[in-house]
């Protein structure tokens, strides 16, 4: 699993309308709808479902949003960067400007554990993190994930 398999290009995005929790969500939405042609209103909906489990801001500026979503076929992501930090309910209490949403089919088992944790070894970096922040240009996001995946191989 690496983040060539995971992140379409056209899955990158800088958010500078974001005031909200659910306003982030719904911009993934839309993000994910434009990039893998799948209903924004369902992607919203399966990551309110799974927000109401608990929140997935995992700290640091990150969350990690995810769910599990019927009629996909492998595992896919979005990555958001917010020119402003939101409040996300993380479990340190730290506003979000990262944001990197995980959709997986219902019966993925493995595949989404796999790719949960690529994002998650990738992003506690916060030499990748620090690139992250200090380039606001979808396509430069899009190449540092791809380099930062590498050295987080397991």
């Amino acid at each position: 699993m690496d983040f060539g398999t995971l992140l379409k290009p056209e899955a990158v995005k800088v958010v500078t309308s974001a005031s909200s929790k659910k306003r982030l969500l719904h911009e993934i939405g839309d993000l994910v709808q434009g990039a893998y042609d799948m209903h924004a209103g369902l992607v919203v909906e399966s990551l309110l479902a799974r927000e109401a489990l608990g929140p997935t801001g995992v700290g640091h500026g990150v969350a990690l949003p995810h769910a599990r979503i019927d009629g996909i076929s492998n595992v896919i992501g979005a990555f958001v960067l917010l020119d402003k930090p939101i409040d996300f309910d993380s479990v340190d209490r730290q506003p979000v400007d990262i944001a990197f949403a995980l959709f997986a089919p219902e019966e993925a088992g493995v595949e989404h554990l796999k790719a949960l944790a690529l994002v998650s070894r990738t992003l506690r970096d916060q030499g990748v993190c620090t690139k992250l922040r200090a380039n606001p240009d979808a396509s430069t996001l899009f190449a540092i994930l791809n380099e930062a995946q590498p050295a987080q191989a397991a």
